[in-house]
């Protein structure tokens, strides 16, 4: 059985669309394949608008690990990182 909270997540995904990614800061990077502002890939970028939802929220999953990835790269080239 759900609890409340559970059914409202639920209910929240099913009619709140999902938002895009996109900040205005389209510059692919050739060495990732990414775009610089919202960490996608041309492919992503070009089909967003045929993505169902569960798609759209697929993107956002890539999108969260795609963003640790570059923040932990970040910090290794902080002057006395650790490496």
């Amino acid at each position: 059985m759900k609890t409340d909270a559970a059914r409202t997540a639920d209910t929240a995904h099913s009619i709140a669309p999902v938002p895009s990614p996109c900040i205005n800061v389209c510059r692919m990077n050739p060495a990732t394949a990414l775009c610089e502002g919202c960490l996608r890939t041309i492919d992503e970028i070009a089909g967003w608008s045929s993505f169902d939802d569960a798609a759209k929220r697929a993107v956002w999953d890539e999108i969260e690990k795609r963003h640790v990835d570059y923040m932990a790269a970040q910090r290794e080239k902080e002057p006395g990182a650790k490496t």
